[in-house]
Parts: structure tokens; sequence; C-alpha cells
């Protein structure tokens, strides 16, 4: 079964030389201020208006739709066929959904083309497919100590930098 998505309001974008690079394996605090010097604040679009994805630009989004797994089914998002043959790329990595998972979907837009994109609130952007699992996950997302993304309602940037180091 697949259920269609559509794109939301809420974007972020990557603020140019907001810092030379982000060392992934600095110290926690050291990548933070990184990500607050790189990461745009949310962009809010009306829905009358776009969002233009210029090429090479990456960009990240949410669905308009709000999505919730029980423990013991795992989602799957892929982008639209027809955008991609566009040069957009919906979801660079990490289509999975984990069960237990709720929230808006952030999206890591990516323009591999050669034209800028209008993107407006509310166009279909993917369809979510889902798989049943033989049990019920044994640490579904929710109730998981590690989980950065719980309940998520806008283009949230990357926590990568609550990682445990240690793990």
């Amino acid at each position: 079964m697949t259920v269609d998505v559509s794109l939301g309001n809420k974007f972020r974008i990557f603020n140019d030389h907001g810092a030379p690079y982000i060392d992934l394996s600095g110290r926690k605090e050291e990548v933070s201020a990184q990500l607050d010097k790189v990461m745009s604040d949310e962009i809010e679009v009306a829905e009358d208006e776009a969002f233009f994805l210029h090429p090479g630009q990456l960009a990240l989004a949410v669905t308009h739709e709000s999505v919730t797994l029980p423990a013991n089914i795992v989602g799957w998002l892929d982008g639209r066929s027809s955008l991609a043959r566009l040069g957009l790329m919906v979801h660079v990595t990490a289509h999975r959904i984990d069960p237990g998972w709720s929230g808006r979907i952030v999206l890591e837009f990516y323009n591999s083309g050669r034209l800028p994109l209008a993107l407006r609130p509310h166009m279909p952007i993917g369809a979510l497919s889902f798989e049943t699992l033989s049990g019920p996950a044994e640490k579904p997302y929710n109730k998981r100590a590690d989980a950065k993304y719980k309940n998520q309602q806008g283009a949230v940037a990357s926590r990568i930098n609550e990682d445990d180091k240690e793990a």
C-alpha cells in the first residue's frame, strides 16, 4: 500500500559562507556552533508563493502531512519520478521511517538539474509505502532515548551534534 504525500510550507537552506567547513568528528559544542552558523532559520512560504531551489542547492523541507507509525510498521519514502526527471532529488538519503516514529517528514531536497525549480506548498512530492514487521520493534522510535527527531513539525536541521561519539 502507498500513500501520496505533498509538500509543506517550511524550508531551511545553508547560509553561504557561514563556516568554512563542518568538522563532523569535532566536539559536540564545536559541531553545534558550526551548524548554527550554516543553517538558516526556518523559512515559511505563503500558500500562494513558491520556494525556489537553485541548481546545486540543498534545502530541507517538510511534508504537509503528519505521519504516525505503530511499532510493527516501517515506512519508506520515495520521490516522484516526474520530479527526478527534472533533477529534483526529494530525499537524498535516509528514506526509512522507523516503527514508532511520529511527525512531519523532513525532506532533503537537492536540485541536480540546470534550472531553478519552483516548489509550492501542497504540490505532490512523493509516496510512502509500508511494510508490516513480523512483530513490534524492540525499540520503537518513540521509546528510544537517543531519538533526535521525535514529533518534528518543521524543517528540523541536522542534529548530528547530539550523536553519542562513543557509540
